[in-house]
């Protein structure tokens, strides 16, 4: 078959690029269409620098012109990216602790979609990768994480370092972990007003001896409040991952969660999305699948989002199980759990590392309070 760069230029009409309301020929982001003989080559010009929205359009350029010109034609594509330089957010400074090199907020839109279960179990699996680790338990009305940890009855030690009184995390697994649970009986309620919890938080954070921490994960709250802005007020994160069910009530939370993070005064990058209870599969019968809360929600709206996909975990009892008796399920050996956890840890870490070579360091925000309400504000 023939090609010619007419065919081409109206299959590629079809093709919106990332983040772009046009198709990429009205939007002149095809820059340059050459076709010999079955080999065609497309230069195109993007705004998004994500690894992402290149890797989506490369994908859609070739998908394209095989569906709809000619299904054997070699093609090779050169995205460039030409991004608009943004303005710097955030430039008040947050009180970075020190020996922290990465702090990672673990997010959920609503709650009951297994943040807490998920945090858990990063963080062993980080400990087995050979990173140190500290978990902090941000979530002041419903911490679970002591639980988590198979240390419910654990209560931090007072030690002295540099002449001040600081806080000993308690470990376990490898992991350091301070949670407002420590301090507060088993059936006791946490009524706090928002300032109470915050000032709960910043003792949590730095009258704590955390040490040397490759890692320090904040399981924070499920939604968006006065927590999430007290913490982002108080520390510089690195970045935040957004823990999701495949069903469209958690979906629009999960939304919502990201957004928060992606607000130009606060511009805290999000490291992806984790689709939590993908699929349910019965012990009696191993290969099949059932998707009782959806198909891939998580992840198409990390693609719509034009956010990481950072993977799936499957609805197993197990997992509840080991949360449970406080030994996180990525700690059995040789387990299809153990390898699913390790494949979305992985991926965290990817993005930590590409995050902080293609990123300035975050920076806190500032918050003042007016006529009861918080707002965020930049310098």
């Amino acid at each position: 078959m023939k090609l010619n760069k007419k065919d081409i230029l109206k299959a590629l009409e079809s093709i919106t690029v990332p983040g772009e309301g046009q198709n990429m020929v009205e939007s002149g982001a095809v820059t340059n269409v050459v076709v010999f003989g079955d080999e065609v080559v497309v230069d195109i010009t993007i705004k998004n620098p994500s690894l992402q929205a290149k890797k989506r359009t490369e994908v859609d350029i070739l998908k394209t012109i095989h569906d709809l010109v000619y299904e054997k034609a070699k093609i090779k594509v050169n995205v460039k990216v030409d991004a608009p330089e943004k303005p710097k957010a955030n430039v008040i400074k947050g009180n970075p602790i020190p020996g922290i090199q990465n702090i990672i907020a673990v997010a959920s839109g609503k709650g009951g979609v297994g943040k807490s279960t998920v945090t858990a179990n990063l963080a062993v699996t980080l400990a087995k990768m050979g990173f140190k680790v500290g978990v902090l338990d941000a979530d002041i009305y419903g911490p679970s994480i002591p639980i988590m940890f198979d240390v419910e009855a654990g209560r931090p030690l007072a030690v002295n370092v540099d002449g001040k009184s600081k806080m000993k995390p308690i470990e376990n697994y490898g992991v350091k972990v301070l949670s407002i649970g420590f301090f507060t009986q088993p059936n006791q309620a946490v009524v706090w007003r928002g300032p109470m919890a915050a000032k709960a938080l910043n003792q949590m954070i730095f009258d704590a001896h955390w040490g040397e921490l490759d890692f320090l994960l904040l399981d924070l709250p499920p939604g968006t409040g006065d927590i999430h802005l007290s913490i982002m007020q108080s520390l510089p994160i690195t970045g935040a991952v957004v823990v999701s069910t495949p069903q469209n009530v958690a979906l629009a939370d999960a939304k919502k969660g990201v957004a928060m993070f992606q607000q130009d005064s606060i511009s805290v990058p999000v490291l992806g999305i984790i689709e939590n209870m993908a699929y349910f599969t019965p012990e009696e019968l191993p290969n099949n699948k059932y998707y009782i809360f959806g198909k891939e929600g998580a992840k198409n709206l990390a693609t719509d989002l034009d956010v990481p996909f950072l993977g799936e975990l499957p609805l197993v009892q197990s997992i509840r199980e080991a949360g449970d008796v406080g030994r996180p399920a990525a700690l059995q050996t040789a387990t299809p759990l153990e390898k699913a956890f390790e494949k979305i840890t992985q991926n965290v870490v990817q993005e930590v590392v590409r995050r902080n070579e293609d990123l300035p360091p975050t920076e806190a925000i500032k918050i003042t309070t007016m006529a009861g309400c918080s707002a965020v504000k930049t310098k």
